[in-house]
């Protein structure tokens, strides 16, 4: 017990110091952690050797972990979806598997005889890490653009996925169909267990506990380690349960509470995982480099074809397909578990498991680049993509130009960028002047703005604000009112004052209008050659002191029916 808790102590100093460095030099925590552990470790500086401790460290971050992504796991989401994102998720996968057996047992790995090297590889390269995506989609603001929501539903319909072979694979050496149905079945009893309870139970309970915040976080452990039991009980595995246990609370009254106070120690157990991950990291052979590189060029060229194709094939557009590849072009943490848990079950080498982790360390520092960088890319890879005959959704405006305007035919107020405000905009011509549609363009690069505003008889031309090119062959020097209503935080390489230069030089009396995201930027934007400035705040300051007056006068409620009458007319593009 003394040699675990100094095992323990080992694990979170050098987490802490060489996450430390980790963090001052731009680089994934996680990356910290696995040196951390192999640092310390038996193939390290051997300050760790006890194997028990070793596993049971390992185990305890791996519940914690699952039952932190079982909680982020929303099913109602999923269901909400669309078949796009459900076409994209099932193409990376299905495409992703195939590609992945075909490859490695063509490279020699093995897949049958008690030895899977082949089929973890598989599962391991077709998930992408959750961690790594939205922290940098976070950063760069674009957790909320089509590319962003695209790429968030591929990654919860790869755990739901990695979740089903979680269930089966305890039965991999003796996979028959009734090994199959059985452990569907154990899987069936456990997700119908925890789902009643969770529904019927744990809501009276944590209601009379909600002000306890200790009985809360309490609360939230016994769950997932009782729902760990049953699965254990069931001939599942605790990691299984505790992964259970956190979907059936992801939809739970209260489970953002159980989650903002999970978190921390969640964070703690997630930690000593991926510490004592690395310590089982042999120093690496040139075999175990030469793999490790093999499985980063396959996940991220898989990734490419395999997410980029579906999405293509849905008429989403080159950049709109591009982007979401590039942003899941790495393994999971999640792959991490899973190969772990073949490690545990004897089913692959411990080499082909270092090389794994190797490969996750890669492409975890190259994809995080890769993805800051994703709009530049982009917009490299359209144009040699046109090239050798890959159209994109401008392809028949290109083919129109030459006839009756076409392409260039902007009218006499043309909309820069299409958001929330655009879309209110919209629906506000239509309410209160619907000719005055007739009058309008609109340039964005989104595709279901393009397919729904061309549908409505709006015209759009596809194409992004930010290129120059596009404004002059756009022939927005023809324009009369030029609205710039996307505001900075959400432009994808070009600002609102740069956009007015541009607009300015190539149109000299149109009157144009931009979005302020600060004060400080209306003067620059007057500067910049704007005719007039919004800022968001402003409207939304005098909306808010009407609702005080309304609630003053105790007119509240007719406030919001005069509100849900105004919201029932409008048809918006972006809800």
């Amino acid at each position: 017990m003394h040699e675990l808790i100094g095992d323990i102590t080992l694990c979170i100093l050098f987490a802490w110091v060489l996450g430390l460095l980790a963090h001052f030099s731009r680089q994934p925590l996680i990356l910290a952690y696995l040196i951390a552990g192999f640092f310390i470790g038996p193939f390290g500086m051997g300050w760790v050797k006890s194997q028990e401790s070793i596993s049971v460290i390992s185990e305890l971050g791996l519940i914690f972990m699952l039952f932190m992504i079982g909680l982020e796991i929303d099913l109602k989401k999923i269901i909400r979806a669309g078949p796009v994102i459900l076409f994209a998720a099932g193409g990376q996968l299905v495409g992703g598997c195939l590609l992945g057996i075909l490859f490695f047992v063509g490279i020699g790995l093995s897949l049958g005889g008690g030895n899977f090297d082949a089929l973890y590889l598989t599962i391991a390269c077709a998930l992408s890490s959750t961690v790594i995506i939205v922290k940098v989609l976070y950063e760069k603001r674009e957790l909320d653009t089509l590319p962003g929501r695209i790429t968030l539903g591929v990654l919860v319909l790869q755990d739901i996925f990695a979740i089903l072979f979680l269930a089966v694979q305890p039965s991999l050496a003796n996979l028959e169909i009734s090994v199959i149905l059985l452990s569907v079945a154990r899987v069936g009893v456990l997700v119908a267990t925890a789902l009643l309870l969770s529904r019927y139970v744990l809501p009276k309970l944590f209601h009379q506990i909600a002000r306890r915040p200790e009985l809360i976080l309490l609360g939230a452990l016994a769950w997932c380690f009782l729902i760990g039991e049953i699965a254990e009980k069931l001939h599942l595995s605790r990691e299984m349960g505790s992964l259970v246990a956190g979907v059936s609370l992801s939809t739970f009254p209260y489970a953002l509470d159980v989650t903002a106070k999970v978190t921390t120690l969640r964070d703690f157990f997630i930690t000593l995982f991926f510490v004592a991950l690395g310590m089982t990291i042999p120093i690496p052979t040139g075999s175990v480099i030469g793999l490790a590189l093999i499985i980063a060029a396959f996940t991220a060229a898989s990734r490419v074809v395999t997410t980029f194709t579906p999405l293509y094939m849905m008429k989403q557009g080159l950049r709109a397909s591009l982007l979401p590849a590039i942003n899941l072009a790495q393994i999971s943490e999640f792959s991490l578990v899973v190969i772990q848990t073949g490690v545990t079950a004897g089913h692959i080498t411990m080499e082909t498991a270092s090389a794994v982790s190797f490969a996750f360390v890669v492409l975890a520092v190259l994809s995080a680049f890769f993805m800051m960088q994703s709009s530049q890319i982009t917009q490299l890879l359209i144009a040699p993509l046109k090239r050798i005959g890959i159209r994109d959704l401008d392809h028949a405006q290109a083919g129109e130009a030459g006839h009756e305007g076409g392409h260039g035919e902007t009218r006499r107020i043309v909309i820069l960028g299409f958001f929330r405000a655009a879309s209110a905009l919209v629906a506000e011509i239509e309410r209160q002047n619907p000719a005055l549609l007739e009058q309008l363009t609109v340039i964005d690069f989104n595709p279901v703005v393009f397919k729904t505003l061309t549908d409505r008889g709006v015209h759009v031309i596809y194409g992004d604000i930010s290129n120059v090119d596009t404004l002059v062959h756009a022939g927005i020097g023809r324009a009369e009112i030029i609205i710039l209503s996307v505001p900075d935080s959400l432009l994808v390489g070009a600002s609102n004052e740069k956009l007015v230069r541009h607009v300015r030089t190539l149109n000299s009396t149109a009157k144009i209008v931009a979005t302020a995201d600060f004060l400080a930027n209306v003067g620059d934007l007057y500067v910049a050659g704007a005719d007039y400035v919004t800022v968001t705040r402003l409207s939304d300051a005098h909306e808010l002191y009407t609702v005080i007056e309304a609630t003053d006068a105790g007119l509240l409620q007719d406030k919001r029916a005069d509100v849900d009458a105004l919201l029932a007319e409008r048809r918006e593009v972006l809800p």
